[in-house]
């Protein structure tokens, strides 16, 4: 099996340092360290630790017939739907494969949830036919909060539903020897599939945590692992030839050379994919003050406007071309380009392992560790300061604004106050005006909402999202939390102090308590966003926080008015 062509425009200067250190890479024999999982190609720390992934394909087909064998399990029991409850490396990869592949025919459908906003909770518990229903909780650790917190609400839900049998409608992934585990044995899950304790989350696609839901919705997983097999062959090639090798050393480079902006564009059929680079590029790369920042599902705009620190990536399946033209049209105003082709979508694991060599690669020339993420547990931490006090005292601590305008209430620290000017006279108009013209040459703009993940919310934000980059052409980035925090939040925190943050929160309609605690999704959500900004206060970062009490789509649209200009 071949593997689909990748084809490099960059200008001589950028192109020559590659190729330059592509020879540097090969003379060095790093690509034997990189298979050899010898930690002295990053910092010499724990890095031989995180390697499993390298050869996982192999131990996942040393027992093929066992993926058909679950998907014929599974359609046996006619369910409707797949849940898959997790965050970041649990979900974000079955999130790609189910807007991918879709439904089969005989098969259930596949639905992620990764939030803790009250409204996708209800919405999803809505649709859902509990008694035809197969829950995967899908948590490495067994001990991530949003996980369990998903679990309690719909193990509880089947509790009602369907009593004793509750149990026989969950499946677990979890690593051997978790907590999860032990939850699963406990409440009589159908199923428990084991991860790998040396394969990090964001790296775990194409083991059990990305494969087994796949096999759920009918996909043939043996071929798909196969092809993606044929990427790891041309992986141990010299480094000209090598596809993740070379993508990960012009990734590497381009970033020394002030190129640190990844724009992702993706064709129709694998339009999700950016969801799961943003997290593997993001929490890989972004820590030390270093990062290279993924932009996905940015609104094109004319070539001469965008700045130059950006390197656009175009990813399609054969005979695809919908962007064709305008990413001509950026390579010529002298962009560095890349495009990448697959030749059909079973061949989309070839890209999570083409990327995952990339990404470590990247790390190397980076000089820095591309397996950890420590900046996450920062806002974990604070986070759960924040639910154990309301466990303890039945509310979280009061919050004062610096202003409130109608229905919309500004946060921020000090330091952010004095830079923005704000005294109580201030009107929003005027200090979020403020706060973006605090974006210069080589920022990004990154929207951090903490609210319903929803085609109408993501259509304003998108708006809101263009006016900014109408601006001055600076990359911006959309996230929706708590979910960006598993991928995008460790660059943004452990990176360079480039980005320009706008965190966006909201009061809750209706809330929905968590069976077994004190605290509501609300209020988990509402200490997630507050340990968010937090951590991004404490880091030095331009932040602040709009919170909006009534209607959301209506306090969007006036937010979206002041950033283009008409308030």
């Amino acid at each position: 099996m071949s593997v689909g062509p990748m084809r490099l425009t960059f200008p001589p200067e950028l192109s020559q340092a590659i190729d330059a250190e592509l020879a540097a890479w090969d003379d060095a024999g790093n690509t034997e360290l990189l298979w050899n999982r010898d930690a002295s190609l990053w910092t010499g720390a724990d890095e031989e630790k995180w390697l499993g992934w390298l050869d996982v394909m192999d131990r996942q087909l040393s027992d093929p017939a066992r993926f058909p064998r679950f998907a014929a399990e599974v359609k046996a029991r006619e369910f409707d739907d797949i849940v898959l409850l997790g965050m970041g490396g649990s979900s974000l990869c079955p999130e790609v494969l189910s807007f991918t592949f879709g439904r089969r025919a005989g098969f259930p459908r596949l639905s992620i949830l990764d939030s803790t906003d009250p409204e996708q909770v209800l919405a999803l518990d809505r649709r859902l036919d509990i008694s035809k229903t197969l829950f995967f909780v899908s948590s490495k650790s067994g001990s991530t909060l949003e996980p369990n917190v998903f679990f309690a609400y719909f193990y509880d839900r089947a509790r009602q539903e369907l009593g004793d049998a509750a149990g026989s409608h969950f499946i677990a992934i979890t690593d051997p020897g978790s907590k999860m585990e032990s939850v699963a044995a406990e409440h009589g899950f159908w199923k428990t599939f084991f991860g790998e304790p040396n394969i990090g989350g964001r790296f775990s696609a194409l083991s059990d945590f990305g494969m087994m839901p796949l096999a759920a919705m009918g996909v043939d997983v043996t071929d798909f692992l196969l092809r993606s097999r044929a990427m790891a062959k041309a992986c141990r090639l010299p480094a000209t030839q090598n596809p993740g090798v070379r993508l990960g050393v012009a990734l590497g480079t381009a970033w020394k050379m002030g190129h640190d902006k990844l724009t992702i564009i993706t064709e129709k059929s694998i339009f999700d994919l950016g969801a799961w680079m943003e997290q593997l590029v993001a929490e890989s790369t972004g820590k030390h003050g270093k990062a290279i920042i993924p932009v996905d599902r940015e609104p094109l705009i004319a070539p001469e406007n965008y700045g130059t620190d950006r390197i656009f990536v175009h990813i399609a399946t054969d005979g695809e071309s919908a962007f064709a033209d305008a990413v001509a049209g950026i390579e010529s105003a002298g962009h560095p380009v890349i495009r990448i082709t697959l030749r059909e979508r079973m061949d989309l694991g070839q890209e999570f392992f083409r990327w995952e060599i990339a990404t470590a690669a990247a790390g190397a020339i980076l000089g820095i560790n591309p397996f950890d993420q420590p900046d996450v547990e920062a806002s974990k931490i604070e986070t759960r300061k924040l639910t154990d006090e309301f466990e303890e005292t039945g509310s979280l601590p009061a919050e004062t604004p610096r202003f409130i305008d109608g229905s919309i209430s500004l946060f921020c620290d000090d330091a952010n106050a004095a830079a923005l000017g704000i005294d109580d006279g201030q009107s929003l108009s005027e200090a979020l005006r403020r706060h973006l013209d605090r974006i210069s040459v080589g920022d990004y703009f990154a929207m951090l909402a903490y609210i319903n993940m929803n085609a109408a919310n993501e259509a304003a934000l998108q708006q809101i999202r263009e006016a900014v980059l109408s601006r001055n052409g600076n990359a911006t980035c959309l996230g929706f939390g708590p979910r960006f925090l598993h991928s995008t939040g460790q660059a943004y925190k452990g990176g360079a102090d480039n980005g320009v943050f706008l965190q966006l929160t909201c009061d809750d309609a209706e809330d929905v308590p968590v069976p077994g605690q004190k605290y509501s999704f609300g209020v988990v959500k509402a200490a997630q966003s507050r340990g968010d900004l937090e951590v991004l206060s404490e880091r030095g970062r331009r932040a602040i926080r709009l919170h909006i009490s009534g209607d959301v789509s209506e306090a969007l649209s006036r937010i979206g008015n002041i950033v283009s200009g008409a308030e």
